[in-house]
């Protein structure tokens, strides 16, 4: 379901679209509402810059054993380099 935020809200926030799912995202994990995978895909940016976004502002991860299934998948799923 798309969510539509009128531009005069991002103006009246000085936000941009990126900033404003980077920071739905990073509220939502904050609040354990969404995995680390889950907010990275919705700010739209790998694991690793969400991971240095939530260092930046001081938020611990929480590493939970859905995150560890996932990166074990991941792993296996990569071909050996």
């Amino acid at each position: 379901m798309p969510l539509i935020i009128d531009d005069d809200v991002l103006q009246a926030a000085r936000l941009s679209v990126e900033e404003v799912r980077l920071e739905l995202a990073v509220a939502l994990f904050q609040g354990d509402r969404l995995t680390l995978a889950q907010a990275a895909e919705l700010a739209e940016i790998d694991r690793l810059m969400f991971q240095h976004v939530l260092a930046g502002r001081g938020i611990p991860l929480h590493y939970t054993d859905q995150d560890w299934a996932e990166d074990l998948r991941t792993i296996h799923a990569t071909p050996n380099a």
